[in-house]
């Protein structure tokens, strides 16, 4: 696990969203082991306390589960996982027309040029070789 961190966001809270992110892209599958508290302090050089923090928060987000003795162990809720899912896309979408309005890119052109850029990523996922930029 390698975690490049932000000085202007709580350590825990970055551990969380890198553990979340692996969760929703499926590099952690609902049921997976996580690793114990002493392993994720020494692969980060951070403080224990830290991550057991992290572990704690996950929990009460009921992101992960501890089973008595034999560790943390992802969510096996499905619909858990699409909750959170869910809330890191409204994240991005959120930035993305913060950062389009910002730019002064009007509400419909915003949705033309998502239009075009999801048309031009399926063809390109249909192999016709083309490239190039969204304004094509």
């Amino acid at each position: 696990m390698s975690i490049e961190f932000d000085n202007n966001l709580p350590i825990y809270l970055q551990i969380m969203q890198y553990i979340k992110r692996q969760i929703v892209t499926g590099t952690l599958k609902a049921g997976d082991k996580i690793p114990s508290v002493r392993e994720l302090a020494a692969e980060l050089q951070i403080n224990p306390n830290t991550v057991q923090r992290t572990f704690q928060e996950l929990e009460r987000e009921e992101v992960v589960e501890t089973k008595r003795g034999l560790g943390r162990y992802v969510t096996s809720e499905e619909s858990k996982i699409m909750t959170i899912k869910k809330e890191m896309a409204g994240e991005l979408l959120e930035r993305f027309l913060t950062g389009m309005q910002e730019l002064g890119i009007e509400e419909q052109d915003i949705v033309n040029i998502v239009a075009d850029a999801v048309a031009e990523g399926k063809q390109s996922l249909n192999g016709d070789g083309r490239g190039g930029t969204v304004n094509e």
